[in-house]
């Protein structure tokens, strides 16, 4: 055996697992072919969304996982507990902020509602006549590129482990039988092998159900202390669960660097990471709509990446229903950075026989992928 554990891609999601398989005593091996996926692409938004009560159970264990690993992770990550505001736009919207504050605080999620008067002094940047807001404190941003490293860096040595975390940058070609099988031809095998390579995982397993869902980021220089919070539109939500057309919803994020990052776009079956100026310009002028300011400041990058979604929305978290050894991490559209942290202990409890304690019934991709 080259490892106990092989987890194709280091991406956050498969950082996650490979960290958490470590700190179990398990030798990994890492395997990525090395150009950064939805990782190196997303917002890095931690939050806690509520869908429905599989998306809700999982994104706040989520969160509480995050919390501990954050106080062990260094200044690069970027991490920032900023919160997030969900914006009213008008009466109508302001019911559905007030629902979403009965679900997650039902589930032991602080939350408070805000009244037009209150968000503009928290926000003063935002523009006149919104309604109000749903505030949920205890959300984050981190910058996931460099957590995923700091994941791989730290391997199990933290927990007293010296099995730890090997990654060889390299592409894998076929999976078969506990058997990794790379681009040079050679091959590396180990009993337990985690698939968590996001949208290529289709190249290695055409039968698992994942659509590209393509989306635009905008980042601009240094505007310290215009935003405070991560701002989201209500009808963002709208905008995530549409399964066809294109969509755009305002989402914008402070970075610690003073940056604002600006989403968000939905685009289906794209997978040309060209930027499309019309999708662009429709997302910023959504953007400054509640924005003002951002007609004044200066963008000085733009991207797409794309987001592997699932036809239910939610992740495939769990062994192949078909191929034994092989377990998914895959399919957490825009909620990867969150979700890695309770997708890892799933993983890692399945392939070590241990208790979770969070049921992983909804995740597990037999619902979605026919039992041979």
């Amino acid at each position: 055996m080259d490892a106990e554990v092989i987890v194709i891609g280091a991406g956050i999601v498969g950082a996650a697992c490979a960290y958490e398989l470590s700190q179990r005593g398990r030798r990994v091996l890492v395997i990525d072919d090395g150009p950064g996926g939805a990782t190196h692409a997303g917002m890095g938004h931690l939050v806690v969304m509520d869908d429905n009560p599989a998306e809700l159970a999982l994104s706040s264990a989520s969160l509480a996982v995050w919390r501990q690993w954050l106080a062990r992770m260094d200044s690069s990550c970027g991490y920032s507990h900023c919160g997030t505001l969900w914006i009213a736009a008008d009466a109508e919207e302001m019911q559905a902020a007030a629902d979403k504050q009965t679900r997650l605080q039902a589930a032991g999620i602080a939350c408070a509602l805000l009244d037009a008067k209150a968000l503009a002094q928290l926000e003063p940047a935002l523009r006149k006549g919104l309604a109000g807001a749903l505030q949920v404190g205890d959300d984050g941003v981190v910058y996931a590129p460099n957590a995923a490293r700091w994941l791989l860096a730290q391997g199990g040595q933290s927990s007293g482990h010296t099995q730890g975390i090997s990654v060889l940058h390299t592409q894998v070609s076929t999976i078969e039988d506990g058997w990794v099988c790379l681009s040079d031809g050679s091959k590396r095998s180990a009993p337990d092998i985690v698939l968590a390579a996001g949208l290529r995982a289709k190249t290695l397993c055409p039968d698992i159900p994942l659509q590209a869902k393509k989306g635009h980021l905008a980042i601009s220089a240094r505007y310290p202390g215009k935003v405070r919070h991560q701002l989201v539109e209500l009808g963002y939500v709208k905008s995530a669960h549409q399964s066809s057309g294109t969509s755009v919803a305002f989402n914008v994020q402070p970075r610690p660097t003073g940056q604002l990052l600006i989403g968000s776009s939905r685009q289906f079956d794209n997978t040309d990471s060209a930027i499309e100026p019309v999708i662009l310009a429709r997302m910023l002028r959504r953007a400054n709509d509640y924005l003002p300011c951002l007609g004044d400041m200066h963008i000085i990058r733009t991207w797409a990446g794309f987001r592997a979604a699932t036809p239910d929305g939610l992740p495939l978290i769990g062994p192949h229903p078909h191929q034994s050894g092989l377990w998914l991490a895959l399919g957490h559209e825009g909620l990867g950075v969150t979700t890695a942290t309770a997708t890892a202990q799933l993983i890692a409890s399945g392939i070590c026989a241990s208790a979770c304690s969070l049921g992983g019934s909804a995740y597990l991709p037999s619902r979605l992928m026919q039992s041979a």
